[in-house]
């Protein structure tokens, strides 16, 4: 068997890293009951040792998630260099969770722990010190999750739909409706602003409706530009899918908006997806982040 036979014949190997509290262990066990083999808080530079175990396994260990995380102290610096040395000889991908410093700082104090790296300072301190030294990882990310706005079972669930084996797809395009006045999705590689179009909302009778629904469905198709939009978006959008494709970027947000994430923005991304289906090896969900909320 060549080397690179048995490097395919291993199978995925996944890094998950991100901020404490910012859900690591949720996602592990998510994995964990996807079939994955998770190995929780190992150093980087035991990495390339497990690599070479799951290529003498013989694809024993077709999936492998690896939690590596500041509770390695100062080994842990080590994770950006072991990672670029790794991927020069398997492809591997690395998953970001992260959240909000307020956010942070409340479930830290909800569990009363201290922050790994609080010291004698406060939780804040912690967090903002853990953050500095986790930046080059965070911008070496394949997947960024931000968990601000998750509880536990939205985060395994979104866990869930990011890893399940999507057939032969190459990358995973999520395209994600949400409210203006609910913020910015942090993770979005890209947005766009339905606002352009007519509100739904100030129409009595569609007010109720939602953007699944098939009355407010043919409103906002039927406004001026709204077609025009769909054509354009999905042509700019199918050279940046092959590209990320080659550049082995294996998920994507394209967060569409409108004022609150429950009309406009629906209908887009339901049209948008079915668009963008026939893309080669591009696997495409759905997902509403603020739907429900009003």
């Amino acid at each position: 068997m060549t080397e690179a036979t048995r490097h395919e014949a291993a199978g995925e190997v996944l890094i998950v890293t991100g901020m404490s509290g910012a859900g690591r262990s949720t996602a592990a066990n998510a994995l964990e009951d996807l079939g994955w083999y998770v190995v929780d808080n190992l150093p980087p530079q035991m990495l390339k040792p497990l690599l070479d175990l799951t290529e003498m396994a013989g694809g024993v260990l077709p999936r492998v998630a690896v939690v590596v995380d500041v509770r390695g102290r100062d080994l842990f610096s080590d994770l950006p260099e072991a990672m670029r040395a790794l991927r020069e000889r398997r492809q591997i991908r690395l998953m970001f969770l992260d959240a909000s410093d307020d956010v942070l700082v409340r479930r830290f104090e909800a569990v009363r722990r201290p922050h790994p790296l609080q010291g004698a300072g406060t939780i804040l301190d912690g967090i903002r010190l853990e953050r500095a030294r986790l930046a080059a990882a965070r911008e070496s990310a394949d997947v960024l999750v931000d968990t601000s706005s998750y509880n536990i079972h939205q985060l395994a669930t979104q866990v869930t739909d990011l890893f399940t084996a999507a057939g032969s797809a190459r990358h995973t395009l999520t395209l994600l409706s949400f409210g203006f006045k609910y913020g910015l999705p942090p993770d979005a590689d890209l947005v766009a602003d339905m606002r352009f179009l007519p509100n739904p909302f100030w129409d009595e009778r569609l007010r109720p409706f939602t953007g699944e629904d098939a009355e407010v469905r043919e409103y906002v198709l039927a406004q001026e530009g709204a077609r025009e939009f769909l054509d354009a978006y999905t042509q700019a959008l199918r050279p940046v899918l092959e590209g990320y494709q080659r550049e082995n970027k294996s998920h994507s947000v394209v967060a569409v908006g409108c004022t609150g994430g429950k009309h406009r923005s629906v209908v887009m991304v339901r049209e948008l997806a079915e668009r963008l289906a026939s893309v080669p090896g591009v696997a495409v969900r759905i997902s509403d982040r603020d739907l429900g909320r009003e």
